[in-house]
């Protein structure tokens, strides 16, 4: 007997309605039809059954704090990163905690299966990684939390901040992150990516970098991080993220850059949400939108994935752990609309992110983890269309979060219409 057997579903990257089942946690069986019982079997009725969404980019540290202990006026980056310091010695390790699990839960219920959360190291306390390293051993069983050790205030710039960060990665946390355009000149930003990825090929770890999160077209960070990428052999562990200066870059000069980022297999992070809000604030018009060059560095072969980054926090006064927001919102600005560019939308939030932060065993697929999302939709264009209502998250092939289809009852003179948003 199956634990699960999910009917009539539609897969993003396959043809046809089929059956899925699940035993042990694993997913045992996919066909057109499977007639064997079943502890439950949901209809799924022509909707999408997608592998669960990935955030590679978000803040968890900070998420769900709006307003303490002031709102950011101007809405730029500087002011948010000067409210974070006022913010930090103000909450407490349970207050992070807290809040951060209000956010998972948030998050899973809306289909996101893994998280790569950046956490504050610029703080002798460190208060942001022990909260966050005790949040990823809490939601362990139903959401993967995977944690970047960020010297928010620059790791040369800020006294403490080296030492802080080795103690983060002594702590377990996962991922050297750094942000060297806020270091004191342009050279010490360049000093401090060398340092950084010397210190994750040492400890043998990932890296990613908040780059280049500028309207500066000399803010040229990205070259440096594929340099150093390149020297240590840190091919395809290496992501940056934000990279918003190529939007004012020069194009010859990128025409140089986007194949050195291609030698060393730099994965490429934007975060449309906040870029769209946070860039562009010093220009009247025309008024840059801060996306990276999404299409060019995706044609050229790289590895792109969309973050959030924020909910609710110093930076970004909006958001709800909507993956295909972000995947909406990058769509638009990007110009990205051919059929096949919203379909590469969403794997951007899907299976592109899931690479990015080396998820294993992650797609539905036979033999791999029962782990996806039903969503009221009929397929990836139609979900980005819709920001689609997740029916069912299943993790492990245990139902975690469920609720009713979406459908809306209209009283005109002639009578009741029930319908729904499906094309």
């Amino acid at each position: 007997m199956f634990d699960l057997i999910i009917k009539r579903a539609y897969l993003a990257d396959a043809k046809g309605e089929v059956d899925v089942a699940c035993q042990s946690g694993k997913i045992v069986e996919i066909s057109k039809s499977i007639l064997g019982e079943s502890r439950e079997t949901i209809e799924a009725e022509g909707c999408l059954l997608s592998p669960p969404f990935i955030d590679p980019h978000f803040h968890m540290d900070a998420t769900l704090s709006l307003g303490t202990p002031r709102l950011n006026v101007s809405g730029t980056l500087l002011e948010g990163i000067s409210l974070w310091g006022e913010l930090k010695p103000l909450q407490s390790i349970d207050d992070i905690i807290a809040r951060a699990m209000k956010y998972c839960d948030l998050a899973v219920a809306k289909g996101i299966g893994a998280i790569r959360s950046h956490v504050d190291t610029c703080d002798d306390e460190l208060k942001g990684v022990q909260a966050l390293v005790e949040v990823r051993e809490k939601v362990k069983d139903y959401l993967d939390l995977q944690l970047v050790a960020f010297p928010q205030d620059g790791v040369l710039r800020d006294s403490t901040a080296l030492i802080n960060t080795k103690r983060a990665l002594d702590m377990g946390v996962d991922v050297v992150g750094g942000i060297p355009h806020f270091e004191r000149t342009m050279s010490e930003g360049a000093s401090s990516i060398k340092l950084l990825c010397e210190i994750a090929a040492e400890r043998g770890l990932m890296v990613d970098m908040h780059c280049d999160e500028s309207d500066d077209p000399m803010s040229r960070h990205i070259e440096t991080l594929a340099f150093e990428t390149k020297r240590l052999g840190l091919e395809g562990r290496v992501s940056g993220s934000h990279l918003t200066s190529m939007h004012s870059m020069d194009n010859y000069y990128v025409s140089k850059l986007i194949p050195l980022m291609v030698e060393s297999k730099i994965n490429v992070i934007p975060n449309p949400l906040i870029n769209i809000m946070l860039q562009g604030r010093h220009d009247t018009y025309p008024k840059r939108r801060g996306q990276t060059r999404v299409r060019e560095l995706r044609d050229a072969g790289l590895t792109v994935g969309f973050g959030s980054d924020c909910v609710m926090d110093p930076w970004y006064s909006l958001g709800k752990a909507d993956m295909l927001d972000v995947a909406f919102m990058a769509l638009h600005v990007g110009q990205l609309s051919s059929r096949e560019d919203m379909e590469w939308c969403f794997d951007a939030v899907t299976k592109n992110s899931a690479k990015i932060i080396a998820l294993e065993e992650y797609g539905i697929e036979k033999g791999k983890p029962a782990n996806f999302v039903l969503l009221q939709a009929k397929d990836k264009i139609e979900a980005i269309r819709l920001r689609a209502h997740r029916l069912l998250v299943v993790r492990n092939g245990r139902i975690i979060s469920r609720s009713n289809p979406i459908e809306h009852t209209l009283y005109k003179p002639e009578g009741k219409t029930v319908f729904n948003e499906l094309s």
